[in-house]
């Protein structure tokens, strides 16, 4: 069988991409990235971009990386699969022994997935599981925050806080609950406080479990920054109440560290940045800077413990979960992040990129740039005294019609989205430095400027 030539119109006919309006390519090439290399990606023209998203806030080592290829190379030639149902082999062990090295507190037994909804998925049933067997048979509900993003599978999907994405497949899995997010640019009350906001939105947690009944609740699914709306960072305080609420409930806390992990925010574990310690992590993404799928639940010892008595099984599990090769190139991913001092690089410069962000609040488009380590949004309003969002036209028309194609064609790769209200978000990889960010700047400049001619 012959390969065809055009890869777009070969893309457009048989890679149905993912979250994607496939009708925008029935006239139009398909962009395709056929190389990479540090901050930068390639098309199949030869155009250099700028990789501000890491790939999807995974290539935290950057790309092109060929010491990560050749710790594949090396792994698939000694043994290129097995699966963790009932046995083990080195990798899986060694890089469980690794996470729970890294994890705070008693998180001391590793379940490995293929990516993050699966390791959403994993917390959740574990979550209910773990109740019926320590005699609450009852907890099965979930709380989690409006407008956060935790995954497509059924369970994670119903946990994430976003109507329009849930509706092609509702009825979804029943018992999950929403309380608001921690947005302190559009927030209700103590707009001007952010601790006092912080207690608020906790609060209203606990005035979610005590209204579904705590008897009832199992866990509280949390990103430490939440991704969807725009990167939404916690206020002081917030997660230690969020932690007191859970244990006077007996309601498992989930960090959510799919995007936020492995250096994202400058710390392997994010719930470290900001002082807490959660009963379950679920990671995934920049475990191996994306050269190779893998996620997990990094779990307590507490909500391990009755799952490693008699005959009780946790009946959950996946094909490739743990593939040797991917926990091959995690350690090595792992090694580089500590040989390169990537988390400390992070630390170091992410008031710098903060900073060099904040210089796009004299745009009158620009309403607020918020965030955390390299991981930052920038929302747009059409009126900044009142904090006037777009409507749909304008989203449809400035957002999608003109903003999302014109920073790609000036050479900048992120993202442009309306989930919440409408946001560009930046994350590149973490061996981004000042030259980046400056690059990152002007060509926001540029675009935003014009696109503020458009509203």
């Amino acid at each position: 069988m012959t390969v065809s030539k055009d890869l777009s119109r070969t893309a457009y006919d048989h890679l149905w991409m993912h979250f994607t309006r496939m009708s925008s390519y029935e006239n139009a090439p398909v962009p395709t990235i056929v190389r990479g290399e540090g901050v930068h990606i390639f098309d199949d023209k030869g155009k250099r971009y700028l990789d501000g998203l890491a790939g999807l806030f995974v290539v935290q080592a950057g790309h092109g990386r060929t010491e990560l290829a050749e710790a594949a190379r090396k792994q698939a030639q000694e043994l290129a699969y097995f699966p963790v149902w009932s046995y083990a082999h080195p990798k899986a062990v060694e890089l469980a022994e690794r996470l729970a090295g890294y994890a705070p507190g008693d998180l001391n037994k590793v379940f490995f997935t293929t990516g993050g909804g699966e390791a959403v998925e994993t917390a959740w049933k574990l979550a209910k599981q773990y109740h019926k067997l320590t005699g609450n048979p009852g907890k099965y509900k979930v709380v989690s925050r409006a407008v956060a993003y935790h995954g497509t599978p059924q369970g994670a999907l119903s946990i994430t806080g976003l109507p329009a994405l849930k509706a092609p497949f509702e009825p979804l899995v029943p018992g999950a609950h929403k309380v608001p997010n921690t947005n302190l640019y559009r927030a209700p009350v103590h707009g001007d406080d952010p601790e006092a906001f912080g207690r608020w939105a906790a609060d209203q947690i606990e005035q979610q479990i005590l209204f579904e009944g705590p008897e009832t609740v199992a866990a509280v699914f949390l990103e430490p920054v939440q991704n969807a709306g725009g990167c939404f960072p916690p206020p002081p305080g917030y997660f230690q109440r969020v932690r007191e609420i859970c244990d006077r409930h007996d309601v498992l806390l989930v960090s959510d560290e799919v995007i936020c992990a492995f250096g994202r925010l400058g710390t392997m574990f994010a719930c470290d940045k900001f002082g807490y310690v959660p009963d379950i992590i679920t990671c995934a993404k920049g475990m191996t800077s994306g050269y190779s799928p893998i996620g997990a639940a990094v779990v307590s010892d507490r909500v391990a413990e009755p799952f490693y008595r008699g005959g009780n099984t946790f009946l959950h599990g996946y094909t490739f979960g743990g593939h040797p090769v991917s926990a091959a190139v995690a350690l090595a991913n792992l090694d580089l992040f500590e040989r390169e001092g990537l988390n400390r690089h992070v630390l170091d410069n992410e008031s710098a990129f903060h900073a060099t962000l904040r210089k796009l609040n004299d745009l009158p488009i620009v309403g607020d740039v918020r965030g955390d380590g390299f991981f930052y949004g920038i929302e747009l309003v059409k009126d900044k005294a009142t904090k006037e969002t777009f409507d749909d036209e304008e989203t449809e028309r400035v957002l999608y019609g003109f903003l999302s194609n014109a920073l790609f064609e000036n050479g900048l790769y992120c993202r442009a989205d309306d989930r919440g209200d409408p946001v560009v978000q930046l994350a590149p990889p973490l061996i981004a430095d000042q030259r980046v960010f400056d690059e990152i700047e002007q060509i926001l400049r540029s675009v935003l400027t014009e696109a503020w001619t458009k509203l």
